[in-house]
């Protein structure tokens, strides 16, 4: 487990025990087909995730990679989310998955106490009991040059993106927060606009600031990017798009007359899972494992919108 002060990543070189192949049952188009499968260990997942998201590369205040469960126990299957729910937990047992993935992580500040009858005391309880294992991948998958941001960036349909900030020690160039880019030809606002709620799929938006009569260059951030703002401002962008904006960052757009997008935490994030899904997938098979990988089909935006119609 990975608290503020340690930021260590996970000892990936002890010997695990590998079982022999078997058999395992994979539904496909309805049908159930037999195909050879080789079991792999939690501490294995932990490796190929590294590989992946290192999870040195996570910010100091994060908390990355095991959340609860046994490293040396065998993965069944992965059920891959954004959020860790109680909701995403009985999803994961009903199909028999013995193991979650997700962005945000279960545990973010250390705990003192836990209740059992609490949100998180009633997940762990039910993780523990039946011997789950939970794993986030969180900082570490918003600044891989595959993370949140560019998830987001590629349905928008930007081109030529880079990194808000950089991380070229890390990262060889490629990685950081947020990416900054230019559609393929400008769009005037009201266009835009429609496109960024039809790539999200969201109810609405907010606007601080002055919104552009047409739109060329691009500055995202996925999640909480309020903090990038002004960087995006600085970097040319036209508008910036996050999924939560600070009071304080929208006065200052105001000032700034320049335009902040707050899209939503969720919208702006959710993108990523089925990518990461993917990445997964392709990074275990490369080692020789196929384990059945699901997606939540359950989760959505927790935050719903209320709008009053009329005077």
């Amino acid at each position: 487990m990975f608290w503020e002060n340690q930021g260590r990543v996970p000892d990936t070189r002890c010997n695990h025990k590998r079982l022999a192949p078997f058999f395992i049952l994979q539904v496909t188009h309805g049908h159930q087909q037999r195909m050879p499968a080789e079991t792999f260990s939690t501490t294995t997942l932990l490796s190929i995730l590294n590989s992946i998201a290192p999870f040195a590369m996570a910010e100091p205040w994060d908390n990355v990679g095991l959340m609860v469960g046994n490293p040396d126990q065998q993965v069944s299957g992965i059920m891959v989310a954004l959020d860790p729910t109680e909701a995403l937990i009985h999803e994961a047992l009903s199909q028999n998955l013995n193991t979650i993935l997700t962005h945000h992580p279960l545990i973010f500040h250390p705990l003192k106490t836990i209740p059992s009858n609490t949100p998180i005391g009633r997940m762990l309880k039910t993780a523990l009991s039946h011997d789950l294992v939970i794993i986030a991948c969180h900082s570490n998958l918003d600044l891989i040059s595959e993370g949140v941001s560019n998830a987001l960036a590629e349905k928008l349909g930007l081109h030529d993106t880079r990194p808000l900030t950089g991380l070229a020690p890390v990262t060889q160039g490629q990685g950081g927060f947020g990416k900054i880019g230019t559609l393929p030809i400008p769009m005037p606002s009201g266009q835009f606009l429609t496109h960024l709620l039809t790539a999200l799929a969201a109810p609405g938006i907010q606007i601080a600031g002055r919104l552009p009569e047409t739109i060329h260059t691009v500055a995202l951030c996925g999640g909480s990017g309020s903090d990038l703002a002004e960087t995006a401002w600085s970097m040319g962008a036209q508008v910036y798009i996050t999924g939560e904006v600070k009071h304080s960052v929208t006065r200052w757009a105001e000032a700034a007359d320049f335009c902040v997008i707050d899209a939503g935490h969720y919208p702006t994030e959710n993108l990523v899972v089925p990518i990461f899904a993917e990445i997964l997938k392709k990074s275990c098979a490369t080692q020789g494992f196929t384990p059945t990988i699901n997606i939540t089909a359950q989760q959505n935006n927790p935050m719903q919108w209320v709008v009053l119609n009329g005077p």
